[in-house]
């Protein structure tokens, strides 16, 4: 397929972020067309096979409104293969707090927000709209929790995984904070909490998990050793097999409480420990609440 024409279905909760998303997919030279009626998409596949030029680039923005998305997509993923052409989904979450938080906002109306005379709440309506989408999440290439990212973060997060750079994502490993609750867009979550808390050492509470006092204290506690080693060992079985699955990407999350020490810790000695098993997949650290209290 050609590297340098691609179809990117973006799709995901209202109010997670599609129109910032498609603003900054058009910064980097993507035509998009938005909420196109399901039964026309595959005829402006073969629109854009006839005509590589004008369609080089294109992003179909896809939302609930016609109903569940998840054949439409099998459709035109199968239509761009037949004309040689990269196409991925990316599906845009964010947790119900945040988005109910947005509607509220912006005072917008929900898409699935029901009947003028008998509407329903914002939370029935995204827990709709969840369920309506949620076998388009799971088929996703890519899932984005928008949730904590500001605009530039998420432009560069889908300016990588829209071009599949060379420095894109194999292996994702996040570090969080129970407390601010799980990454939407994790695979694999692996709880920590249960490992000897710095917190409550006062001469290492205001380090971080990357500070060799940190890694120390956590990695040389009898249950902090054996949960990095239990989950290394599961890991090092399984990453191939989850490498080789289609998707070409891993998220990892690792939590604690606060997300500030114990899951760090933890997430830096998997980094290191995982690099020679990845078989060339690159491995990127997030820290997500590191600076949250």
């Amino acid at each position: 397929m050609s590297r340098d024409r691609r179809i990117i279905l973006l799709t995901g909760l209202s109010g997670a972020g599609k129109t910032t998303a498609t603003k900054s997919l058009e910064d980097i030279g993507f035509r998009t067309i938005d909420n196109l009626p399901f039964e026309l998409l595959p005829a402006l596949v073969e629109k854009i096979g006839q005509d590589p030029e004008r369609f080089a680039r294109v992003c179909l923005v896809l939302d609930a409104r016609d109903g569940d998305p998840s054949h439409t997509i099998e459709s035109v993923r199968s239509g761009a293969a037949s004309i040689g052409v990269t196409a991925r989904i990316i599906f845009l979450d964010a947790r119900d707090d945040v988005l109910i938080r947005r509607f509220s906002e912006t005072r917008h109306r929900h898409p699935l927000g029901g009947a003028v005379d008998a509407p329903r709440s914002v939370a029935e309506a995204i827990a709709a709209e969840r369920a309506l989408l949620s076998a388009t999440r799971e088929a996703a290439d890519a899932v984005i929790d928008t949730s904590d990212l500001t605009g530039r973060e998420l432009r560069d997060r889908l300016v990588s995984e829209a071009l599949e750079s060379e420095e894109r994502v194999g292996v994702r490993l996040t570090s969080f904070g129970y407390k601010h609750g799980i990454p939407l867009e994790a695979d694999l979550v692996f709880d920590v909490r249960s490992a000897a808390n710095p917190h409550w050492v006062p001469e290492l509470r205001p380090l971080d998990g990357r500070s060799k006092e940190i890694s120390e204290y956590v990695l040389g506690d009898p249950v902090g050793a054996e949960l990095t080693a239990s989950i290394l060992a599961y890991l090092r079985e399984t990453l191939a097999a989850y490498l080789a699955d289609g998707r070409g990407r891993l998220s990892i999350a690792i939590g604690c409480t606060g997300g500030r020490h114990r899951s760090v810790a933890i997430v830096e000695a998997l980094a290191k420990a995982l690099a020679p098993v990845a078989d060339g997949a690159p491995i990127v650290v997030e820290h997500r609440d590191i600076l949250r209290s």
